[in-house]
């Protein structure tokens, strides 16, 4: 089985470590990994890597994503969405109130990420504090939003609007609304949630989870090296062996990460490059 990483598109409710746990299953591979969790009522574009690929997670966690959701005004909830215990709470904004505040959430910005989410406190992750009833303190972060703009009303009743958001990894959708409702003077919640792009990955070159077997999975795995948006370095001979000793070697190209590729044409991992010296950063085949 190659490494590399599967563009899924996740159904609604379902968890993103289940979707790992089938890939798993139909790779017999031990060492996969989703490279940016969806919470169970989102859906949409989820990568899982295979293999070494999963070395990447911080590399793809980073990159801008794009998201289609939908808002209720009107309501408050513990989990800033309607999968917790609601309230109905506030008076619904109109639809130029709302397109009149987008631009205040626009650019870097800090964010209140929600109680029900997996940062940690204290080595435990926020939502096992929350269900247990425990009272704790999270810290805003910087996050970016990059775009930020409404589509209409939603489909699911009165006080429901559709939004398209472009942002940085990190970012809350459910704080998002949580903060636009505040900013409106009344309450608002996430009531769905669609990922359309994440990084170079996107919905229309997404496979269902339900379309995979261990006869065509394989086929669906994108090699990682299609993935890197890096210049191309082939290492031969001495240097090579070098390199894959773990030494460091002499090399005049500018400063930055590139893929290595050996001397048989096949692809090694990321390495870089620091004042002329070069050495393998990531082994990834």
């Amino acid at each position: 089985m190659r490494t590399g990483i599967i563009n899924i598109d996740k159904s609604e409710g379902m968890n993103s470590t289940k979707v790992v746990s089938r890939v798993k299953r139909l790779t017999h591979v031990s060492g996969c990994g989703h490279m940016g969790t969806l919470d169970p009522m989102a859906s949409g574009v989820l990568p899982v890597a295979v293999g070494n690929a999963t070395r990447l997670f911080d590399f793809f966690l980073s990159k801008r994503k794009t998201y289609v959701a939908e808002f209720a005004f009107g309501m408050d909830s513990d989990t800033l969405d309607t999968t917790g215990s609601l309230e109905i709470r506030g008076r619904i904004p109109s639809q130029e109130e709302i397109q009149a505040a987008l631009p205040g959430f626009l650019g870097e910005i800090e964010q209140l990420p929600p109680k029900y989410s997996a940062k940690r406190v204290n080595g435990r992750r926020g939502y096992d504090l929350a269900r247990e009833g425990q009272d704790f303190d999270l810290h805003p972060a910087k996050v970016s939003v990059y775009s930020y703009t409404l589509l209409g009303p939603g489909g699911n009743g009165a006080g429901r609007y559709r939004f398209e958001i472009e942002c940085g990894g990190g970012t809350y959708i459910r704080s998002l609304a949580r903060d636009l409702g505040q900013a409106l003077g009344t309450c608002a919640v996430m009531s769905a949630l669609r990922r359309t792009k994440s990084g170079p990955f996107s919905l229309e070159n997404a496979v269902r989870l339900e379309e995979l077997t261990e006869e065509n999975i394989e086929g669906y795995i994108i090699p990682t090296q299609d993935l890197l948006d890096m210049e191309d370095v082939r290492v031969q001979g001495r240097e090579e062996e070098k390199l894959l000793n773990g030494a460091s070697v002499e090399y005049g190209r500018e400063d930055g990460m590139y893929k290595m590729f050996l001397q048989d044409g096949s692809f090694y991992g990321l390495c870089e490059v620091r004042n002329n010296v070069m050495r393998v950063a990531k082994k990834l085949c």
